[in-house]
């Protein structure tokens, strides 16, 4: 079949071609994403200075370096201790909150973090972020054993601590 508009010939198949392009331009254009490469980021090159845990869990500071790092690397961004731009952090809070109880008993658990950043530019310039966290609500269930729950909560705030990651990174790179 074959349909004429005006001086041009078109099949049907190139018909719907054309229409299933123009509904994808237009589905990518409205919705907010953005292609962006590696020269459009504001730095290509970062240096994490040091995070600090002013809370009682241990070992958060290390987790955090270790899932930002990962991060900034998965955004194209290179962790180098020479770089001109600086981030650091501290941790102010570690909760781990309970959702619901059985019996008087918790069954499930909440676990939030949150933390301060700074950015430093090469000039001196600071950025200031603060109550940083993860946009995700993180729970588990703890209705086990003592050592199941420990795990389950260790597995819980790892999630936790990669997604507050993604969101400063996200943060300090598209805002």
């Amino acid at each position: 079949m074959k349909v004429q508009i005006s001086k041009f010939k078109f099949q049907s198949s190139h018909l719907a071609l054309l229409f299933t392009v123009c509904c994808l331009l237009f589905a990518v254009a409205g919705c907010g994403y953005t292609v962006r490469s590696r020269a459009s980021l504001p730095f290509k090159v970062v240096r994490i200075v040091g995070i600090e845990n002013k809370t009682h869990e241990p070992k958060l500071q290390d987790r955090l370096y270790a899932a930002l790092t990962e991060e900034f690397l998965k955004q194209g961004v290179d962790v180098d201790p020479s770089a001109r731009y600086e981030i650091s952090g501290q941790i102010k809070q570690f909760t781990l909150g309970i959702l619901s109880e059985k019996s008087n008993i918790a069954t499930e658990y909440e676990v939030t973090i949150k933390a301060d950043f700074r950015l430093v530019d090469p000039s001196g310039k600071v950025k200031e972020f603060k109550n940083i966290g993860s946009p995700f609500i993180v729970t588990f269930s703890g209705a086990g054993r003592l050592n199941e729950l420990i795990a389950s909560k260790e597995l819980a705030s790892e999630r936790a601590i990669k997604d507050m990651a993604a969101e400063i990174v996200a943060v300090l790179i598209y805002r």
